[in-house]
């Protein structure tokens, strides 16, 4: 999976209008050592938002892109890298659901860990909860989703969100207190239902 969005993203950045001489752009950025940092957590974000695995790989592709061409706009003044890099992702994302004009329900399965139960019963235990969850997750208003994908997609600390969405950091740990806590109330709801 990651192997097939580097090769993506290399065969942009080494096409003709796309060299990068780090020394003439004054740029002390390792795009390689970035883009393998930052490329998993750029495509779990897209999968907490949109789940479709080969859609991801293309936004994935896609924010790299936008990135390696806006590189010089990049401000170390203003912020982080990181947050920078998910703006792009984040307008990506929303550029995309705007397009789409709808949004996309699609299962979580894509998310499901490596670890755990291997067996045929564990996998569909797994598949129904990330189901569930997913079903749960899109009751969500869409800056609540937006937040949860950011956090548990793509690992920033709250810090990192707070720069990349324009919001204080206070604000997105209270948000995602009590997006928690509805997601749980609901999740223990349901299974006191049925």
């Amino acid at each position: 999976m990651n192997i097939h969005i580097g090769l993506r993203v290399h065969k942009i950045m080494t096409l003709p209008g796309y060299s990068h001489n780090p020394q003439a752009e004054n740029e002390p950025l390792d795009w390689e050592a970035i883009y393998w940092e930052q490329m998993p957590r750029i495509f779990n974000f897209f999968r907490y938002r949109l789940g479709d695995e080969e859609l991801c790989k293309d936004l994935t592709s896609t924010t790299f892109t936008k990135a390696w061409r806006a590189r010089h706009q990049y401000r170390h003044d203003l912020g982080a890298f990181e947050a920078w890099l998910f703006t792009i992702a984040r307008n990506v994302a929303n550029d995309y659901l705007r397009r789409s004009q709808r949004r996309k329900e699609v299962s979580l399965d894509a998310i499901r860990s490596v670890a755990g139960d291997n067996s045929v019963e564990g996998e569909a235990q797994k598949r129904r909860e990330f189901e569930r969850l997913h079903a749960l997750l899109k009751t969500l208003p869409a800056r609540e989703q937006e937040i949860v994908a950011l956090k548990y997609g793509a690992g920033m600390t709250n810090r990192a969100i707070s720069s990349a969405i324009g919001l204080s950091e206070s604000n997105i740990g209270t948000i995602l207190h009590r997006v928690v806590h509805k997601l749980r109330s609901h999740w223990d709801g349901e299974d006191n239902a049925g």
